[in-house]
């Protein structure tokens, strides 16, 4: 069987609905989030694990779409969470990871069209993070703040002091011919001028999407990361100043092939965010 993962390559907005909060399943999938995460990792306090695995095996054996975040490897769960995926081709988001080789053995032990979304939330996994996105069956990295934070002693959302971390991941993932990566999480719920800040800072940095703890975040993630109306006319300036491919300029700038690729990239980007929608 296989299975069109595409969208995930383009998505902007993740949005995280906890695993044993099966009344949000259907909520959370009609937010305009370009895709959910089904959580049964930090969402998920162990005593409801179980019930958490039980609900999202339930929602996606009556069709429901979904990424999956696991356990890690080192938990008493992990094994509990990889066989409850088994039965069908599925996408899955791998918590800590710290090396190439897990997302391998996970890839292994799931149902052949699966693919794997490597959370690099460890400093293993930063400096690790080209041979992680390298895996085949690896279709797009996403970094992890709150735990790498903590890992390095430093706030999470401290956009300074996780600058260096993000960037590895950006060039890891241009490296291995991967989508921009995903960014992590703004933990501030209510506070859109930071939801703001933060998506806007990684979009800088070359992230193509966010993830999302709250829908009120998602139309705030989606519009960071849509080229805006002004990014799409200086696309449509260079390409029409490009003519025929040969150096030129533009508004007192040289527009030769880097520019040009970019305004092409801008172009396909907003076609992408046309394209984006939930059915995943």
């Amino acid at each position: 069987m296989t299975a069109d993962w595409s969208h995930l390559a383009r998505a902007r907005s993740l949005l995280f609905v906890p695993g044993d909060r099966p009344d949000r399943f259907a909520k959370a999938a009609g937010s305009g989030a370009d895709g959910i995460v089904l959580d049964i990792e930090d969402a998920v306090a162990p005593p409801s694990k179980a019930t958490a695995r039980e609900n999202i095996g339930r929602w996606l054996a009556n069709g429901g779409a979904g990424v999956v975040r696991i356990n890690d490897p080192s938990t008493q769960w992990y094994d509990d969470d990889v066989a409850m995926l088994a039965a069908r081709p599925c996408a899955v988001m791998l918590a800590k990871v710290t090396a190439p080789g897990q997302v391998w053995e996970l890839l292994g032990r799931l149902a052949p069209g699966s693919c794997v979304l490597p959370l690099i939330e460890t400093a293993a996994a930063a400096l690790e993070a080209r041979a992680i996105c390298s895996v085949t069956g690896a279709v797009r990295a996403v970094f992890g703040n709150a735990d790498l934070g903590r890992e390095l002693g430093v706030d999470h959302a401290d956009l300074a002091a996780m600058a260096a971390a993000r960037s590895l991941v950006v060039l890891a993932s241009a490296a291995a011919q991967l989508p921009p990566p995903i960014d992590g999480v703004t933990t501030a719920l209510t506070d859109e001028k930071k939801v703001t800040i933060d998506s806007e800072h990684a979009a800088g940095l070359g992230f193509g999407g966010k993830l999302c703890l709250h829908p009120r975040q998602v139309p705030v993630v989606n519009a960071a990361f849509s080229p805006s109306a002004e990014d799409v006319r200086w696309a449509q300036d260079v390409l029409a100043a490009a003519g025929d491919g040969s150096v030129a300029a533009l508004d007192g700038y040289v527009v030769g092939k880097p520019i040009v690729d970019r305004a092409r990239r801008v172009l396909a980007q907003e076609a992408r965010a046309a394209a984006s929608h939930i059915d995943n």
